[in-house]
């Protein structure tokens, strides 16, 4: 092939199909993880388009508690009510469209005030009132009130929907946690939901979403980049990842006795795990942005924020049982080990981000065997996004 042949050919974009072995697979083209066009796609047809695991409950606990955050191009406010139900609605106000509430957390007593002109609202979202409203009759409060957006908690955490008719939660977010572990009520005996937040650390990641995504999914990396997690868990130096099999968790080494960076004991087991359970480590990715990681002592909870097609900020959650907080237990070795497991993925994600651009990968790189499953996260990207 000519150097224009080659350049026309990047030009494209899109990966050969048909010239590969059978033991390869095509990757996504490298202009998925770097173009604006395309990450402004996904912000509108996959994170406002379905379910987007946003809050921690337990960071909004009483009334009038808030948080705000970003999903796909909007900003959200997550407030609990006087009822003690999560509201949650678009954070613009109705009259200029101004950003009703600047902050990122917070409590307020009974409403949300709009700076510019004192429009308020309740903390469900509906119109309070504003001023001169009594000497305007004809406007229906109702019909002002600001856009609410579709709220579901699950496993101890508020998901939402910003679609006019959100997909079935059921057939979206619990069908992925199912089709991993086999059953939906594999899940069950971790009362995800009822833990409470032992460690909380957020990573400002320079890489595109898919990039954390497709390093979470597989193994292949293990051997090379995670010295201590192979040491816990030997399987994982095989190259084959826990979500390559359905329902298989990996076994701890036969001398490790806790899921600690140095394998020393963990924390009081969690009581509802059955046998089956105990001394494995099951992942599990819930698209489009949450990584759940179950182990007999604890839970690590994965959140992805993409910010821009080359910038994600992941916030990840280390979850025991209430009384293991309480106590003022030690969990550094506890939180050690996935710490820096999360520090080598970002820094290889980081990696492979930089030449995402290069003219090498305009038509995108290969899977192994071991990522094929990868494959089908990319077939469901195409799926919503289309071939921009």
């Amino acid at each position: 092939m000519t150097t224009s042949e080659l350049s026309a050919d990047a030009l494209t974009g899109e990966a050969r199909t048909g010239d590969l072995p059978a033991s390869l697979r095509e990757t996504l083209p490298g202009r998925y993880y770097t173009d604006p066009a395309i990450f402004a796609a996904e912000q509108a047809l996959v994170f406002e388009a379905g379910w987007f695991c946003a809050v921690l409950a337990a960071d909004i606990p009483s009334a009038g508690d808030f948080e705000t955050v970003e999903v796909g191009r909007e900003s959200v406010i997550v407030a609990r009510g006087r009822d003690g139900g999560v509201h949650a609605s678009l954070n613009v106000c109705r009259h200029r469209g101004a950003r009703l509430c600047t902050q990122e957390k917070g409590s307020v007593r009974r409403s949300f005030q709009c700076p510019y002109h004192a429009w308020t609202y309740g903390l469900d979202g509906s119109l309070v009132t504003a001023p001169n409203l009594a000497h305007m009759p004809d406007v229906d409060r109702a019909a002002f009130g600001l856009h609410r957006v579709a709220v579901r908690e699950w496993l101890g955490y508020v998901w939402l929907c910003l679609a006019d008719e959100p997909p079935s939660f059921s057939d979206t977010v619990v069908a992925d946690v199912s089709a991993r572990l086999g059953s939906p009520d594999a899940i069950v005996g971790y009362q995800v939901a009822d833990l409470a937040l032992g460690r909380r650390i957020t990573y400002d990641v320079a890489a595109n979403w898919k990039q954390i995504v497709e390093n979470f999914m597989e193994c292949y990396h293990c051997g090379t980049i995670h010295p201590e997690l192979t040491e816990v868990l030997p399987e994982f130096a095989d190259g084959l990842a826990a979500q390559y099999f359905v329902g298989h968790g990996a076994e701890f080494g036969a001398e490790v006795e806790g899921f600690t960076v140095d394998g020393s004991a963990g924390l009081s087991r969690l009581p509802g795990i059955g046998a089956d359970q105990d001394r494995r480590y099951y992942a599990i990715t819930v698209r489009p942005q949450v990584f759940v990681n179950l182990v007999p002592d604890h839970v690590v909870f994965h959140r992805m924020f993409p910010v821009s097609a080359e910038r994600t900020i992941v916030r990840c959650d280390w979850l025991y049982l209430p009384e293991v907080v309480a106590s003022g237990a030690d969990l550094d070795r506890s939180v050690e080990l996935f710490h820096r497991v999360n520090q080598q993925d970002f820094d290889a994600c980081e990696r492979c981000q930089v030449s995402m651009d290069s003219r090498s990968y305009a038509r995108g790189g290969v899977l192994v065997p071991s990522e094929h499953h990868i494959g089908e996260f990319h077939d469901w990207v195409r799926e919503c996004v289309g071939r921009p």
